[in-house]
């Protein structure tokens, strides 16, 4: 059996938690699990890490940082937007917005408060900031 190195397809399932409480954020288990090429960027690079040497069948349990993970939670993303910029259509707190940068990259936003004339938009991902534990088990190496 081959051990898992950059440029392995790699077929995996896993269960993440948090690392405060141990909640369950996402899991393959119970669904197809993922599959992803080492060293694509497919996935977050702490959990590339983690894989580099395993096998088929082994299981794993590790911890990822915000700088491994989905980065360090970071307030220059979040955006005070006047209401009147966003269009005329019903906004609700938790909605993910798509809008185009200044750069024309499209960017996922999260809204975060309204306020009357304004709207406060987080680009930050969900778990930035967050210690994550995942429980990985190695399906299939190609």
């Amino acid at each position: 059996m081959a051990a898992i190195q950059k440029g392995s397809l790699v077929t995996m399932h896993y269960t993440g938690s948090f690392a405060d409480d141990g909640d369950v954020f996402e899991s393959s288990y119970g669904g197809e699990p993922i599959v992803f090429r080492v060293g694509n960027n497919e996935i977050i690079p702490g959990l590339e890490l983690a894989v580099l040497g395993m096998e088929i069948g082994e299981k794993k349990d590790v911890a990822v940082p915000p700088e491994l993970g989905y980065g360090e939670y970071r307030d220059s993303l979040v955006v005070e937007v006047e209401r009147e910029r966003l269009g005329d259509f019903e906004i609700e707190l938790g909605e993910r917005l798509e809008l185009e940068a200044d750069n024309g990259e499209n960017i996922i936003m999260t809204v975060v408060e309204i306020n009357d004339d304004i709207v406060v938009l987080d680009a930050n991902h969900d778990l930035a900031g967050e210690v994550l534990n995942f429980a990985i088990e190695i399906v299939d190496v190609k």
